[in-house]
């Protein structure tokens, strides 16, 4: 992201009503629409309430924590975590 001179970009009536507010300080300016949650955009977000899911019913058939992190590759703090949630 690089930097604007607002002079060059905004009318002189709304840059001057912008001075009033913040005179000679840097500020952010939004894309519209705002930006979406992590995940939600490429689906990684889906997958991981899936297979979280898929965790927790599994513990609850009776599956060892043990035996869920070695197969999903995550820490049985992890598992345990996710088995609470659910």
């Amino acid at each position: 992201m690089k930097y604007e001179n607002a002079a060059k970009l905004l009318p002189p009536a709304l840059l001057s009503r912008v001075q009033e507010y913040c005179d000679g300080c840097v500020v952010y300016v939004p894309k519209k629409g705002g930006k979406l949650d992590w995940g939600i955009g490429n689906g990684t977000r889906k997958n991981y309430e899936k297979r979280n899911k898929e965790i927790a019913a599994r513990r609850a058939s009776g599956i060892s924590v043990k035996e869920l992190s070695e197969e999903y590759c995550l820490s049985e703090d992890s598992i345990r975590k996710i088995c609470r949630k659910k």
